[in-house]
C-alpha cells in the first residue's frame, strides 16, 4: 500500500470532487428562479466537501483535521437533504444515482473521522 502524500491521494477527496461535478450537472437543468436558491446552495455545499477535506489535511493537527472532516460530512448531509427536496419539486429524479455516491462518501468520511480521532 502506497503512503498517502497529499489529500489528493485520498479516495474520499476524489469522490468529493465527483459529487461536485454531479451536483453542477444536475443543477444546470434547475429552473432559472432557483439560481440563487437551491442551485446556489447545492453547489456551495458540494464544493465544501472536498475543500474542507483539503483544508483539514493542511491544518496540521488531528483535532483540526477531524473538525474539518465533520464540516465536510455536514455539507454532504445538506446536499442529500436538498436533493430530496429537489426530487419532491420534480427538478431531478436522481437519474445519475448521486444519492448512492453520497451514501458511500458518508461512510468513508465517518470511517476517516474515527481513524483520525483514535
Amino acid at each position: 500500500m502506497e503512503k498517502i502524500k497529499s489529500y489528493k491521494d485520498l479516495l474520499v477527496w476524489q469522490k468529493g470532487i465527483e459529487i461536485v461535478l454531479m451536483v453542477y450537472k444536475i443543477t444546470s437543468s434547475f429552473p432559472e428562479e432557483e439560481k440563487f436558491g437551491l442551485t446556489s446552495q447545492l453547489r456551495r455545499a458540494a464544493v465544501s466537501i472536498p475543500s474542507n477535506i483539503a483544508e483539514g489535511w493542511g491544518r496540521g493537527t488531528k483535532a483540526q483535521y477531524a473538525h474539518f472532516l465533520k464540516i465536510s460530512r455536514g455539507s454532504l448531509l445538506e446536499i442529500e437533504t436538498q436533493l430530496v427536496i429537489s426530487e419532491k419539486l420534480n427538478y431531478t429524479n436522481n437519474e445519475n444515482n448521486i444519492l448512492s455516491l453520497i451514501d458511500e462518501e458518508s461512510k468513508m468520511l465517518n470511517s476517516l473521522i474515527k481513524k483520525v480521532e483514535s
